[in-house]
């Protein structure tokens, strides 16, 4: 799988635990950008780290070596479940991690069956009559807080925007929803991550349930109608890989392009004034700082050699998909129209629902802007949440000039 100069030491030398990096301290989450460039200069494309105390993993940090591996399914299947055998139950990322009876953590027959049954449901989206959707959802939330003068762009937008509208996506009721939120906050987090997965999974159980019993025009719906006949036990693990795309990764891409937006003199000049698009700016985003910055993970079911490097047998091998973004290599510095990022995966575990991804995003972010067109951050420092996944911000405070409500529809 090509070659590294013969000067970069092969990561079974160098993986002993001391070498590793940790990918979940406030440090890393600060600056991760400078690791990966001392990583990349230290071992090449591919790197040891940790994904949480005693949980070694190989980065890939090199474009070409990512795709190389997201394409090679039968050497980097994601199935970890020999992995976990030796992982305690209360580590923190092994609800992020662990085996699901999903297209996510399958290979072969088993992930054809459970993506299909997901694509199936989300390619019954009417994206136009979203659209209206994301727009009420967005005038409701700024009528919560325009005549105010400030606002958390995460607390009082972002997240109840991905919130409510995922959550109209597949008809999921209002409480059952909320337990579900709290769940997989606590699951991105790590944080009590053990409680917040048993949340997910009875809220998710609710749904299916609810919607055996009451189906409608919704994703779950859609699902449970598939030939495929998933049984309650499946149905609740689709959700779950739903509600994880589709809240935390989806708010945190709101965000950060707002964030951007408000920040850079080029996107703030230009987006408002019309050179450079919403989508140039979510662009930009999915290159830099993407929602998450370092997935796709595999897990190779024997030693294998790539780039001159061993990976051993069934230790996780994750996508540093901001780090691959950002490669040298294959970086040239222009962004308008470039959509090379590997932000939504590519090969066969790529993201089916990239296209409602952006729209929400897009929508999001102009509905805030046209409605606010004054808007700018506070003067504060920005913190980002650790974690070895995710790239967001604690908090995105920012002011504006108190405007009256906007007219509901």
């Amino acid at each position: 799988m090509g070659e590294m100069p013969e000067s970069r030491t092969s990561i079974r030398e160098i993986g002993t635990v001391g070498a590793r990096v940790p990918l979940y301290t406030p440090a890393f989450a600060a600056d991760p950008h400078r690791v990966y460039r001392e990583l990349r200069e230290t071992y090449g494309n591919l790197a040891p780290v940790e994904l949480a105390p005693g949980v070694p993993a190989t980065l890939v940090l090199g474009y070409r070596t990512a795709v190389r591996i997201l394409n090679d399914p039968d050497r980097f299947p994601a199935d970890p479940r020999v992995w976990q055998e030796g992982v305690p139950a209360d580590c923190p990322v092994l609800p992020m991690m662990q085996w699901r009876p999903n297209a996510l953590r399958n290979a072969g027959a088993e992930h054809a069956r459970y993506r299909q049954t997901n694509t199936a449901g989300l390619t019954g989206i009417d994206q136009y009559g979203l659209q209206g959707q994301i727009a009420r959802v967005a005038v409701s939330l700024i009528n919560g807080f325009c005549t105010t003068g400030s606002a958390d762009l995460v607390r009082d937008y972002a997240f109840p925007l991905a919130f409510r509208v995922l959550n109209q996506l597949l008809g999921c009721p209002v409480e059952i929803a909320a337990q579900a939120a709290e769940g997989f906050r606590a699951i991105f987090e790590g944080v009590g991550a053990e409680r917040g997965n048993q949340l997910l999974s009875d809220a998710l159980l609710r749904l299916a349930l609810h919607k055996r019993a009451q189906p409608g025009d919704d994703v779950t719906s859609r699902m449970i109608a598939h030939p495929a006949g998933l049984t309650d036990v499946e149905l609740v693990h689709q959700l779950a890989t739903l509600y994880g795309a589709g809240i935390e990764p989806q708010q945190n891409l709101i965000v950060n392009t707002l964030r951007l937006l408000l920040t850079d003199d080029r996107f703030r000049g230009s987006a408002l004034g019309g050179s450079l698009s919403t989508r140039d700016a979510l662009d930009e985003v999915l290159f830099d700082d993407p929602p998450m910055a370092n997935f796709c993970l595999s897990f190779p079911p024997r030693d294998v050699l790539v780039d001159d490097c061993w990976l051993p047998a069934h230790q996780p091998v994750v996508i540093g998909i901001a780090a691959c973004n950002t490669d040298p290599a294959i970086r040239g510095g222009q962004f308008t129209g470039n959509r090379a990022h590997l932000a939504w995966g590519v090969g066969p575990h790529a993201c089916p629902a990239s296209s409602i991804a952006y729209l929400i995003a897009q929508e999001a972010v102009d509905q805030l802007l046209d409605a606010l067109p004054e808007i700018r951050l506070a003067e504060t420092e920005l913190s980002w949440r650790p974690g070895p996944f995710h790239r967001a911000v604690t908090a995105l405070p920012v002011e504006f000039t108190p405007s009256p409500p906007l007219p509901e529809h």
